[in-house]
């Protein structure tokens, strides 16, 4: 047995995968042997390594018909039946080596728990959030210091409005779910940005290597003035996505005579008008999908990209390592996510005076880009699609509406008691949100009659194409932002449909978006520094007609003449402090 192994595994090792394969089979076509089961399983490891996937199944089928009981063959089975894309078949594999069972917290532990995180992972993937929830909890049950586990387990709970989301494990204390909170759960679970920062922190100490050699270490900035600017977007959003559908007429207005576009992509190829718009906007579109985060680094170094802009952020499918290389000399970050990245090779970090008062500076390690108006940029040919009528979403024609149409993994207990507070102070209206799964809704009608509020009185809305949703916006009154993690996009489209959004303000980014919106619209009687104050200017616009119908017209208003709305004064504003710092930069480089 060993001197097969040792031979197939020299050729592997030397790049001869095929010769390697081959000695397996010969081993197999002689008469059965104690070792069969490893020859095949041996055999489907190499084939999975390269690409042969139906191969590698069939060798893991035949070496558990050998020995039904082995069970990293089981695994891998399932594994490579979920990379053919057969993820429900998988989840059958799985399963079936629970029920049996062969791994238990007495049985293989090691294994069980890779099957429950397994588990948990392709539920997950397929939003089916209560089952993957159930799997990590049971493997977080059985050994409590798993980090990753505990930074997916937490997010789903956000995602099905499960409160308190810092239920009790044996083993572990809510502090250490704290600790390994993901950054982007962090921003609703936490108004404090001084944890916010520390998580950021965290993630790039655990997920970013910063000992990679610099591509621009100690060179001087070449830009001196005489010749275009040469800016770089990064990004895996150049499609249907948020991002796009506030940054597409920047790329479009960017004055080419003096800025040469880049956009360096791995995003998918949707076949959507976005991402047309945004691809033909570039000067330069290069995919970068099949790029090592290296080649990726060299790619743009190549280019000679003086700025380089990131707008993934440390979201999910970030390529932060691209930016530890340093491919350009001045990498900032902008919109993809709201709050300190934590990365020391992230120089700048897109906002306005509202998004990060001077007081916040400790907060961030990235030096704040200050946009003189305000740092959203707003598509102004954003569609929007004919008003439907209000029966089409079941919402009442005569009753105030209340509207939030963000993800609801940024509810909190406090904000959605404080919404029910303001329903039942304003007994003719209605809240309308949006159904993001079948699990949250359920959580938030049970909340609500434990408060005092019909579940009638919560109108649930479902997804839809961007025109239908910016057109629905219409039907409603008053939209009531989120808190801690404010709408960003969201606030962004009620405004441009004239929708008054009533934000809460507090310390961090997350929580000073619309603040800062609604700052360049000069609608200061929309931004509430208190949950007390929120509420109570809710009550009176849903109550008193007059007042509300003040702020509405103001709305329209302003709006004509904002900032906000005004791309091109954005972009001219948006240049002059990219060629002021890249002028800096040149200098002190000199």
């Amino acid at each position: 047995m060993l001197n097969v192994i040792h031979e197939a595994e020299a050729l592997q090792n030397s790049g001869r995968w095929k010769e390697a394969a081959q000695i397996y089979q010969t081993a197999l076509a002689a008469p059965p042997s104690a070792y069969s089961h490893v020859y095949w399983f041996n055999l489907g490891v190499l084939y999975g390594q390269n690409n042969a996937q139906q191969e590698a199944e069939d060798a893991y089928r035949s070496a558990i018909y050998t020995k039904p009981d082995f069970i990293q063959a089981w695994f891998n089975l399932g594994a490579s039946v979920e990379r053919a894309g057969r993820k429900e078949h998988a989840i059958t594999i799985w399963q079936s080596m629970l029920d049996h069972p062969l791994v238990t917290r007495n049985k293989e532990v090691d294994m069980y728990i890779m099957v429950l995180n397994a588990m948990g992972r392709i539920h997950e993937e397929m939003r089916l959030f209560e089952a993957s929830e159930k799997f990590l909890l049971e493997s977080l049950q059985t050994q409590p210091d798993q980090p990753k586990v505990i930074q997916h387990w937490v997010h789903l709970r956000q995602k099905q409005c499960k409160w308190p989301i810092y239920s009790d494990i044996e083993g572990t204390d809510k502090g250490e779910l704290l600790k390994w909170t993901s950054p982007l759960a962090m921003l609703s679970a936490s108004d404090d940005p001084g944890m916010q920062l520390a998580t950021a922190i965290r993630f790039v100490h655990e997920k970013v290597n910063m000992r990679l050699p610099t591509l621009t270490s100690g060179k001087p900035l070449p830009f001196k003035g005489d010749r275009k600017l040469r800016l770089g977007f990064l990004s895996s959003d150049f499609c249907m996505h948020a991002v796009s559908l506030l940054t597409v007429e920047l790329f479009e207005l960017l004055d080419k005579s003096k800025i040469e576009v880049f956009g360096f992509c791995w995003s998918k190829e949707d076949g959507s008008y976005l991402r047309k718009r945004v691809v033909s906007a570039m000067n330069h579109h290069i995919r970068i999908a099949d790029m090592s985060d290296e080649e990726a680094a060299r790619c743009i170094q190549a280019q000679g990209i003086d700025i380089l802009i990131d707008l993934q952020g440390i979201t999910s499918g970030a390529r932060p390592n691209i930016l530890s290389y340093r491919p350009a000399p001045i990498q900032m970050t902008y919109l993809g996510f709201p709050g300190t990245t934590g990365h020391p090779c992230i120089d700048y970090v897109i906002a306005d005076k509202f998004l990060i008062p001077e007081e916040m500076k400790p907060f961030y390690t990235e030096q704040p880009f200050y946009m003189p108006d305000v740092y959203q940029c707003s598509d102004r040919q954003r569609p929007v699609g004919k008003t439907p009528a209000k029966s089409v979403y079941n919402l009442p024609e005569d009753k105030f509406i209340f509207c939030t149409f963000n993800n609801n993994y940024k509810f909190t207990p406090e904000i959605f008691r404080a919404w029910m507070q303001i329903l039942v102070e304003t007994p003719n209206s209605v809240f309308w949100l949006l159904e993001d799964n079948e699990w949250s809704k359920a959580s938030l009608i049970k909340e609500a009659t434990q408060l005092g509020v019909a579940a009638e009185r919560l109108i649930f809305a479902g997804r839809v194409a961007p025109e239908d949703y910016l057109a629905r916006y219409k039907l409603a009154d008053l939209f009531l932002d989120a808190y801690p993690f404010n709408g960003g996009t969201t606030a962004n489209d009620a405004l441009f449909v004239n929708l008054p959004v009533l934000t809460y303000t507090g310390k961090t980014f997350a929580s000073r978006m619309a603040g800062s919106l609604l700052t360049a619209l000069d609608m200061p009687e929309l931004i509430t520094f208190t949950l007390e104050d929120y509420k109570k200017r809710a009550i009176e616009l849903g109550s008193n007609k007059q007042a509300f119908e003040k702020v509405k017209k103001k709305l329209v208003r302003n709006a004509k003449s904002s900032p906000l709305f005004n791309m091109p004064l954005f972009v001219k504003n948006f240049e002059k402090e990219l060629f002021k710092v890249a002028s800096a930069v040149s200098h002190t480089n000199k």
